[in-house]
């Protein structure tokens, strides 16, 4: 029997076998080109799928990177400031080490801030913190620089473009008149040490970030009624979240004495629990917790061109991710009442001058619980040029801060310290 194309077609009347198109129009007598053909088929759209879901994950990935890479603001006209002063600013000694200075802005501009004062069109430095990361990155030393200090600020450009005259006054009077790039030259000229980045946030950033980890444990010793802060706290361990957050590190006349000090102990003591909390979970592991994370941390947040993307931050937190607890280090620049004005304060030398040389040089610091610093002998024993080396600050500061150098202890914390116990 033949079809109508000629060809032989089997059937239940004839002897003839069944047979089929091979590859190439060609006979296959057993079947092997048709499935073939479907294997290819089938290959063909598995590739295609697992093509689209590549390109999806690849186009989704570029997504999030893109938008949280714009939720951070350069500072362009700070980077433009400090380089029209380059030949005036200190000069980095240590090769890896960096200096960054960290800004706490009580602005009130947007919606976020708007409920914690009028906006007067002006911004003060709330807080700062000379963050000093060691060169072989096994230190972290966080100095906090009280905003009530007496320091010599120098001229700097305002936002209208006129200039200030140089002046003797508080350090937040720097952040006010000169934005971040003045404070950065108040700084430099009173510690010596190069700035190498710096960060300016807001009220709603740091909320969205403590918020972001899932609130930060803290342990109060006795109950705080705030009704300025907007803060209610029993004693004990509670978890902040973001608001009750702020009103802990802002909180200044129900607290303590009602001084600053007590205020930057308090603010001390949370980033160290902050530290703990990053360290203690699976959030820098876990792209699904991580990804809130950095939402918080890069929104409201304005950083030198340096570190305003996602690649120049995730740089500098590489670095720090194997720093133990007890290498992360608080403490406040030495300092006293101020000689004429009780309410504010100076500089304790040789103390202060002590602590910027050793982290200009990037030598060891120790911190203690104490309230009295500790230059003598028994401050180095079992450190002293040995520390240098076995912590990975470099030979230079061995040659220039000895031949045998203890390392100070300062009053102050550690990251590992509990505030529970």
């Amino acid at each position: 029997m033949r079809d109508t194309a000629g060809l032989p077609s089997g059937g239940p009347d004839d002897n003839t076998p069944a047979v089929v198109l091979g590859p190439g129009g060609g006979v296959s007598a057993t079947g092997d080109g048709l499935i073939r053909r479907r294997r290819r088929r089938w290959i063909r759209g598995g590739t295609a799928g697992v093509a689209v879901l590549v390109a999806g994950a690849l186009a989704a990935g570029w997504i999030v990177y893109a938008k949280l890479d714009g939720n951070i603001t350069p500072d362009e006209a700070a980077a433009a400031e400090l380089a029209r002063y380059e030949r005036e600013r200190p000069t980095a000694l240590v090769r890896g080490a960096q200096n960054i200075l960290l800004i706490g802005s009580d602005s009130r501009a947007g919606a976020g801030n708007r409920k914690y004062g009028r906006d007067s069109g002006t911004e003060r430095s709330d807080t700062t913190i000379l963050l000093h990361l060691s060169a072989g990155r096994r230190s972290a030393t966080a100095v906090s620089i009280p905003r009530d200090l007496m320091v010599d600020v120098p001229s700097c450009r305002r936002p209208d473009g006129s200039r200030t005259a140089p002046a003797f006054a508080m350090f937040n009077y720097a952040f006010e008149k000169g934005g971040s790039a003045c404070t950065i030259r108040t700084v430099e000229r009173m510690t010596d040490i190069r700035i190498d980045h710096h960060a300016v946030v807001d009220f709603s950033g740091f909320k969205k970030l403590v918020d972001a980890v899932g609130g930060v444990r803290i342990c109060v010793a006795e109950p705080i009624v705030d009704k300025e802060a907007k803060l209610r706290l029993p004693a004990g361990p509670v978890t902040l979240d973001g608001e009750q957050a702020l009103g802990y590190v802002r909180a200044r006349k129900s607290l303590g004495d009602g001084s600053d000090t007590d205020r930057m102990e308090r603010q001390q003591q949370f980033l160290a629990a902050l530290v703990q909390k990053l360290r203690g979970s699976d959030v820098l592991l876990n792209p699904v917790k991580l990804y809130p994370v950095l939402d918080a941390a890069t929104s409201s947040l304005t950083t030198d061109p340096g570190l305003a993307s996602l690649r120049g931050l995730y740089d500098l937190v590489r670095g720090l991710r194997d720093i133990p607890t007890e290498r992360v280090q608080f403490l406040t620049v030495p300092r006293e009442s101020y000689a004429r004005d009780a309410n504010r304060d100076q500089l304790m030398e040789p103390e202060a001058r002590r602590l910027f040389e050793r982290l200009r040089a990037d030598a060891p610091v120790q911190v203690s619980g104490k309230t009295v610093l500790d230059f003598g002998e028994s401050a180095g024993e079992g450190n002293g040029g040995a520390d240098s080396q076995s912590f990975g600050y470099g030979e230079y500061a061995d040659s220039i801060l000895s031949p045998v150098s203890p390392a100070p202890t300062f009053s102050g914390k550690t990251a590992a310290e509990d505030g529970c116990r």
